[in-house]
């Protein structure tokens, strides 16, 4: 019985020992988890600097002398002289029209003006044998003068039954051919001018970035077909309203003596800058996480624990990212470490 009392007691010694040393082994797993979870951080104040942001804004490449060339009276087109491409004079024959219609138009203005002529040599011999009345004079009177006004409008659409050049330059586009039909007011040819000071780009821009610009900001112009230049440029033209489709405002960038070659329709990237500067609060791109557009995210400290913090992107520059919003001046972001941090988690600040 003795014997009995004495192995249950050395029982419960080893069982409570178990115990003991589990619960130890335990609470060193725990700390040894509180350790890990425990990121190492590097911490940034953000700063804050005055400069000039850039209006960003693609366009193409046109003539500050393009026109788009069409007959004043319509018709159907008998001659083109000239093709896609070809390079023109000023006053040059571009087309012309058949005339059996227009010549038909003269006529017919000429013989009623004739007409009115006669009528008004016999009414004004009636009038004055007191034969014809004032009033039967004056009709008279009035017809010849509008019969005169006519026949010099149907001269005068023919003489505009062709089509000249404007300009010195060259043909972009042949809209139409000989044998059809052109309306009065259709463009038969779009062309611009050879001249090398008159390119410029146009571009369109929101109503935010509108207001910042004037006539006379510069503008620094990158075309694609020239990747390795740059070109200078001032705006020039401000639209005062947008345009239907697209709600944007058209604005007109003139190239500052650019001598290469260059064709309408060209892609460009200009970069526009503003009189005006501003504020931005800066802190370097490591911050920056899940950026998406001008929306993106940082992480700040607070007592040990990192906290998700919305930004608001104004543009980047030499690795350094300019915020509109969400970061204060002197405010601290997390750099080396943010790639492995969650919102709550602790975190260890390291020097």
């Amino acid at each position: 019985m003795k014997i009995k009392t004495i192995l249950t007691t050395v029982t419960a010694v080893v069982a409570l020992t178990v115990l003991v040393v589990a619960c130890k082994q335990k609470e060193k797993q725990v700390s040894s988890v509180a350790d890990v979870t425990e990121i190492p951080v590097k911490l940034f104040a953000a700063q804050s600097q005055v400069i000039t942001e850039p209006v960003i804004a693609p366009g193409f490449i046109s003539s500050a002398t393009e026109a788009r060339l069409s007959f004043k009276t319509g018709g159907v087109i008998e001659r083109i002289y000239v093709e896609e491409g070809q390079s023109v004079r000023k006053g040059q024959l571009l087309a012309s029209i058949n005339l059996t219609e227009i010549n038909a138009t003269v006529e017919q203005a000429k013989e009623g003006l004739d007409k009115a002529q006669r009528d008004y040599d016999r009414t004004k011999n009636l009038y004055t044998d007191t034969v014809a009345s004032l009033e039967q004079f004056q009709n008279v009177t009035t017809g010849l003068n509008v019969a005169k006004q006519q026949y010099e409008m149907a001269k005068f659409n023919k003489s505009y039954a062709e089509i000249r050049a404007t300009t010195d330059g060259k043909i972009v586009k042949k809209i139409m051919n000989e044998g059809e039909i052109a309306g009065a007011g259709m463009p038969v040819f779009f062309m611009n001018s050879a001249g090398t000071n008159d390119w410029l780009v146009k571009v369109g821009i929101a109503d935010k970035d509108w207001a910042r610009l004037k006539p006379g900001n510069t503008a620094t112009v990158k075309i694609d077909a020239y990747p390795d230049e740059t070109f200078a440029g001032t705006v020039s033209q401000m639209a005062q309203a947008p345009d239907p489709m697209s709600g944007l405002y058209q604005v007109e960038i003139k190239l500052n003596g650019c001598k290469k070659a260059l064709a309408t329709g060209l892609f460009a990237k200009t970069g526009i800058k503003p009189d005006n500067d501003a504020t931005y609060v800066t802190i370097p791109v490591d911050a920056v996480i899940e950026g998406n557009g001008k929306e993106a995210f940082v992480y700040t400290v607070a007592d040990n624990k990192a906290h998700k913090q919305p930004v608001k992107v104004a543009f980047m520059k030499d690795g350094t990212v300019m915020l509109v919003s969400g970061i204060e001046k002197g405010m601290k972001v997390v750099t080396d470490g943010s790639a492995y941090l969650t919102d709550g988690v602790t975190v260890k600040v390291e020097e």
